[in-house]
């Protein structure tokens, strides 16, 4: 007769062997991650986000799951500011506009002719800049992983705008930023705050007749078709940035850590598919229906002059560390300056 102690005790033991092989395989319940954006289909924005969305993936090999949410689903920029601070969205592209509201400083970057060329600004942003901004973000929870370039802003116009003489009470639209702003005033310009998405009905209506906007914004989005003269007065340096919630990422294990942080494409790369973008709306301006005009050494002048004061306005109404970030460029300046 077997002994009843023995019989418990095998009957337990294939018990925790059963369990034991049940639970190892279980399917993997994949992390999440939430990602936020407002692109468009059929462009740079949009590549960028399914080539991180393939990197992510196959990198995590099935241990985490990105739910694309980047077509404007979560509405417009603010929302996906909230999103990240409440740790609704994981990771979002954030205008250097937007950013402003968490870190006012970003707004140094769209002093006027900061930088003279694509290579300088690359150098400074790069070298010098992303590490305090990344330092400033921090500071409010948020990890800031990449920059993504929009490019120059220039001068639209319902008519050709060559010297800021011609801007004079002309109805400018700007976005709702201090730096924005404070650029139509140097120009004499009658500033009409307008959120992005009612610039094609304010031009139609007449609410405004010119405004600023890099290529790829202008381009595509309706309004070269309202306002047809494009000015290359190359006078702010327009970006992105990708970010994602400190503390949400910092309790990940290490290995989806390290996935997230490196699979959004190479800075580099990323600005040359911009940059490749935009110069073919230009070369294509016919078929986009608008009309650019290039300054001359004199004309551009003009526009650097008018618009020497903003810096100081800016750095006086920020506050904060905005004349660091402003010595620090200067500084990156001196050195991009120094290698050529």
């Amino acid at each position: 007769m077997p002994n009843p102690g023995l019989l418990m005790i095998s009957r337990l033991i294939a018990s925790f062997v059963f369990l034991t092989v049940s639970i190892a395989t279980l399917p993997c319940i994949a992390l999440e991650v939430i990602v936020g954006g407002t692109g468009v289909k059929n462009t740079v924005g949009e590549e960028k986000w399914l080539t991180f969305q393939r990197n992510a993936e196959k990198a995590a090999n099935g241990s985490i799951s990105m739910r694309m949410l980047i077509y404007g689903e979560l509405g417009p920029e603010e929302n996906l500011v909230n999103g990240i601070r409440r740790g609704r969205v994981h990771v979002a592209n954030w205008s250097g506009l937007a950013t402003t509201t968490v870190v006012p400083e970003m707004a140094m970057l769209y002093t006027p002719y900061m930088f003279e060329s694509y290579a300088e600004a690359d150098f400074v942003m790069d070298e010098f800049l992303f590490n305090a901004y990344a330092k400033l973000l921090a500071e409010r929870d948020i990890e800031f992983l990449r920059w993504d370039e929009i490019g120059f802003n220039h001068i639209y116009g319902k008519i050709p705008i060559l010297t800021p003489v011609e801007s004079e009470g002309v109805r400018f639209r700007t976005s709702a930023s201090e730096s924005a702003r404070l650029f139509a005033e140097a120009i004499g310009a009658d500033a009409i705050p307008l959120g992005f998405t009612d610039i094609v009905t304010g031009l139609q209506t007449g609410l405004v007749d010119s405004g600023e906007s890099s290529i790829i914004m202008y381009a595509p989005t309706g309004i070269a078709g309202e306002a047809g003269h494009l000015t290359l007065t190359n006078h702010s340096f327009a970006t992105s940035i990708i970010v994602m919630r400190k503390s949400w990422a910092d309790r990940l294990p290490d290995d989806q850590q390290s996935i997230l942080r490196s699979s959004y494409i190479d800075v580099d790369v990323g600005r040359q598919w911009t940059r490749g973008e935009w110069k073919g709306f230009l070369d294509n301006a016919d078929q986009w229906k608008f009309t650019t005009h290039d300054l001359s050494a004199e004309q551009r002048a003009l526009w650097k002059s008018a618009t020497a004061p903003v810096a100081r306005q800016l750095i006086d109404s920020i506050g904060g560390q905005s004349q660091d970030i402003w010595d620090i460029v200067q500084d990156g300046k001196r050195a991009f300056a120094a290698q050529q």
